[in-house]
């Protein structure tokens, strides 16, 4: 599939902001199901300084900084991404290995062989250590089931447990917090299954990216309606031979599976990967530093198109 992805963020600040100096994650990453083909950031004011560098996850981070006073600031990130339908998951999820290996694995051990994914078992700022965790996800975790069955039914109990409510939660909203109020948003479900994986000692991080939506019958696609969106993925090591998973991108040794579980489903081909951390704070789409603007208005227009494949 073919996606074409305008990401626009727009500040109106009061007073005017004197300096400022911002991050932002917004370039699709190239992964296996998953290749940027073009990709292009426009600033206004036009900024003093851009630099684009990797940041520890391999994520695409641009650091831009502005010295003129400004009363408004445009960010938009214009980008075309080929996606596929990657089977990262299977009708059959009795492959992987039994969670309590799993769990074993990534326990320290002198001497005991280093895996990347080992940073994703420990808590991070918006996914804090937590009974309350451990307690949901344990229904799930049962003696002796492969992982892989067990995120997936951890992922359909959060959909049924949680309610998606729009405004119920902010951007600072904290993984607990959205569990005991029992709604959310995208970003909330995701953070809510990442905390129940590690409190269990599996690894997870957090996605964050966007979703191919389609109007009602009829009715015309509209330009910006569409939104951020979040999920989780969970470290699958040791992938036993003959099982027709594909190994992510720099993986050796076993799979990173994507879960929705706002949604219910498995990600595909009409989902776009921008980055993945430990929560939303590795990869919010935009922060920074300013100086002055002590009231700001904050729009963001999101608008995710099929493109016609090539002949």
């Amino acid at each position: 599939m073919l996606l074409h992805l305008v990401h626009e963020t727009r500040y109106r600040y009061k007073p005017q902001v004197e300096n400022a100096h911002h991050v932002l994650h917004l370039k699709p990453a190239s992964h296996a199901g998953q290749q940027l083909l073009q990709h292009s950031l426009t600033i206004s004011p036009e900024p003093t300084q851009v630099q684009e560098l990797p940041d520890v996850y391999g994520n695409a981070r641009t650091f831009f900084s502005l010295r003129v006073p400004h009363e408004k600031l445009t960010v938009t990130a214009d980008s075309v991404v080929s996606t596929l339908a990657v089977n990262t998951t299977s009708k059959d999820l009795s492959w992987g290995l039994p969670w309590e290996q799993v769990r074993e694995q990534f326990r320290y051990q002198a001497g005991g062989a280093y895996d990347s994914a080992c940073e994703f078992v420990f808590a991070s700022p918006y996914v804090p250590r937590d009974d309350a965790f451990a307690e949901f996800a344990r229904p799930s975790f049962t003696p002796g089931r492969p992982l892989p069955e067990v995120a997936q039914d951890l992922m359909e109990r959060i959909h049924a447990r949680m309610t998606y409510e729009s405004d119920s939660t902010d951007v600072g909203t904290l993984a607990l917090e959205a569990l005991q109020a029992g709604k959310g948003v995208c970003q909330d479900f995701a953070h809510i299954m990442v905390a129940c994986c590690r409190a269990m000692g599996v690894p997870a991080r957090y996605v964050s990216g966007y979703m191919l939506t389609n109007p009602p019958p009829g009715k015309p696609r509209l330009i910006g309606s569409d939104a951020s969106h979040a999920w989780a993925s969970v470290y699958c090591p040791a992938v036993s031979a003959g099982s027709g998973m594909t190994l992510a991108a720099g993986q050796t040794s076993g799979v990173w599976l994507d879960f929705d579980p706002t949604n219910n489903r498995a990600p595909g081909e009409d989902y776009i990967t921008l980055a993945t951390g430990r929560d939303f704070l590795d990869v919010s789409p935009m922060r920074g530093v300013i100086r002055g603007g002590a009231r700001h208005v904050l729009d963001v227009a999101v608008t995710v198109t099929p493109l016609p494949q090539p002949d």
